[in-house]
């Protein structure tokens, strides 16, 4: 029997425009992508943040969905997911998906990037899309990789 691994987590809402998540669901959904123990915060943010950290962490000036800062942490990941409600809930609307998916699967991507999965080649991004896919629909979410009819 594998014991589940350790979570400390807080949540932030510094927007709250789009209707988040509560925190229990965030938990849910953030134990059910954790492969090991780990410290983290998610914070729920406005488009304005967004940017702002977009573009002094990653170089890009607009507002995306969301962002993983790991701070490393062995044995004991630690690190921050940063999601954008007002982009969540616009990107649910324009892929037709439920915006309660949306935000499961965008906080799974963010705990799957702290704990090391990438998209930056065509095999690590087969890798991570097939995990999360696996995750999501175990929560009970349709594959967040196929539209909406």
């Amino acid at each position: 029997m594998s014991v589940a691994p350790r979570l400390s987590l807080s949540v932030q809402y510094a927007d709250e425009s789009a209707e988040p998540p509560d925190r229990a669901t965030l938990r849910r959904w953030v134990r059910r992508a954790l492969e090991r123990d780990a410290r983290m915060t998610i914070r729920i943010i406005g488009t304005d943040e967004a940017r702002t950290l977009n573009r002094e962490y990653r170089g890009r000036d607009y507002a995306t969905n969301v962002l993983t800062f790991d701070y490393g942490g062995d044995p004991v990941l630690e690190g921050d997911i940063a999601l954008c409600a007002p982009v969540v809930a616009e990107e649910a609307r324009q892929q037709r998906k439920a915006v309660g998916a949306h935000w499961a699967h965008l906080v799974v991507h963010g705990v799957l990037h702290l704990q090391g999965y990438d998209h930056d080649n065509d095999a690590d991004a087969a890798r991570m899309e097939a995990r999360e896919t696996q995750i999501v629909t175990e929560l009970g979410y349709p594959d967040p990789y196929r539209m909406a009819a």
